[in-house]
């Protein structure tokens, strides 16, 4: 027996509150579930700073990995297995390729990547193809198989069916990370018939279509999906933890860039600061260490540092004015000068965040980011795109959503002991004279 085909003697199970178990028979999952790289996603929120908002929300990217190889596996087993259409040597590059999706993903994610001006996609390539545990537990299937698994995650794979199932309008990543961040964020907004999603599903060579039977539920997801980015994933609150976040970040950098002596000298970004992150480096780092570091920058002499560092960790989070830049820029250019005149600094007190989300697309040949439509099989057989055919998705289609935030510090500017006047001046422009 083949490594690739090798069983476990016995199947593991994971109990996991969102599918009720996680099943692993093949070998090749296990180990790479046992690999070190793998097991640093349980240092790894999925969420990031959203645990501050939602205090249930502290569920890792480790459980989310799981559960995307678990919707793969019932699919490829279930729902796809003697399918005209599904090709059975495709199963373990599909298995892998969602248990390894996330797999490239750094403490707070998104926030880290947009400072020092990394890509979590190419960490996720640099994992699989380097000299890492993963890649020898891929290479013992096939001395190719880690690129092929890595051109599914990075869809450049010529399986285009198989790139659908882990990314694309309706795929495995979406449809966990919705059910469980609803689950553990305690909202109902996320919640959709999964079951009746994976029974309608069926293969074909370009990528998983949905019976029309089925219409319905996709409908709930995509509302489902809707819905959860405007109430938790763009959460205002959240928002505010991570500009904080992105500030503490920034600020270290400026720091270091201009020799400032560190009492705790943060060594575990020092190649991150000169832009030249390893891989080796770039793994060392998780959630943990990121936040001890916040501890500790709590005592250094940088005011600035400090101060967000303390902010962060105590959840004293800066408050926010819903903000149009269009009609509103020239306020925004008259508070920086003011805020300099209180004593603030505009750069890490003032920011505008803006949030973006485009719920469904039908397919626009050409345009950037172009999205493959979710396609419908009708009872005669014929393909119908789902807005045709469901007025619920068509009155969202296309249409991308675009909020924008401005972030202060409340605290700072009740604190009139000192430059009263400019500071009265800055919450009449911000319209909070009255709230404070």
């Amino acid at each position: 027996m083949s490594y690739a085909t090798e069983k476990l003697r016995e199947e593991k199970v994971f109990k996991d509150p969102v599918h009720r178990y996680v099943h692993v028979r093949d070998r090749v999952i296990w180990d790479l579930i046992g690999t070190k790289e793998f097991q640093r996603l349980r240092r790894i929120k999925q969420l990031g700073t959203t645990y501050l908002t939602f205090h249930g929300a502290e569920h890792s990217r480790f459980a989310h990995s799981l559960g995307v190889y678990e919707i793969v596996h019932r699919i490829v087993d279930d729902v796809f297995k003697g399918r005209q259409g599904w090709d059975e040597s495709d199963r373990l590059l599909s298995l892998c390729a969602a248990l390894l999706h996330d797999l490239g993903h750094g403490p707070f994610s998104h926030a880290f990547e947009k400072v020092f001006q990394l890509d979590h996609e190419h960490f996720t390539q640099a994992i699989i193809l380097g000299d890492t545990e993963v890649n020898k537990v891929l290479s013992a299937v096939d001395k190719d198989f880690p690129k092929k698994v890595a051109e599914v995650i990075a869809k450049t794979s010529d399986k285009k069916l198989v790139v659908s199932l882990i990314s694309s309008q309706i795929d495995a990543d979406r449809m966990d990370y919705l059910l469980r961040d609803a689950y553990y964020t305690g909202v109902s907004y996320g919640h959709f018939d999964i079951e009746r999603i994976m029974r309608v599903m069926r293969p074909t060579e370009d990528q998983v279509v949905f019976k029309k039977s089925g219409m319905h539920a996709v409908e709930d997801y995509i509302m489902s999906r809707y819905q959860m980015y405007w109430q938790v994933y763009f959460h205002p609150v959240s928002r505010s933890a991570e500009v904080i976040l992105q500030k503490i970040l920034q600020r270290v950098k400026v720091l270091y860039e201009n020799s400032y002596e560190f009492k705790h000298e943060p060594i575990h970004f020092l190649s991150f600061f000169q832009g030249q992150p390893t891989l080796e480096d770039y793994l060392k780092l998780d959630e943990a260490i990121v936040l001890y570091y916040f501890q500790v920058w709590q005592e250094e002499d940088d005011q600035i540092l400090k101060d967000l560092s303390r902010r962060f960790l105590n959840r004293h989070l800066f408050k926010y004015i819903e903000f149009d830049p269009a009609k509103e820029y020239k306020m925004f250019m008259e508070l920086v000068p003011l805020f300099k005149m209180a004593g603030i600094d505009p750069d890490y007190y003032l920011v505008l965040d803006s949030s973006s989300d485009l719920p469904y697309d039908f397919y626009r040949p050409g345009e950037e980011g172009e999205r493959l439509p979710i396609q419908l099989i009708m009872p005669n057989g014929d393909f119908r795109e789902l807005s045709r055919e469901s007025e619920i998705v068509e009155a969202i289609s296309g249409k991308r959503r675009t909020d924008h935030k401005l972030y202060y510090p409340a605290d700072l500017l009740r604190d009139e002991s000192t430059n009263q006047s400019t500071k009265r001046q800055i919450k009449q422009l911000l319209g909070v004279a009255d709230k404070y």
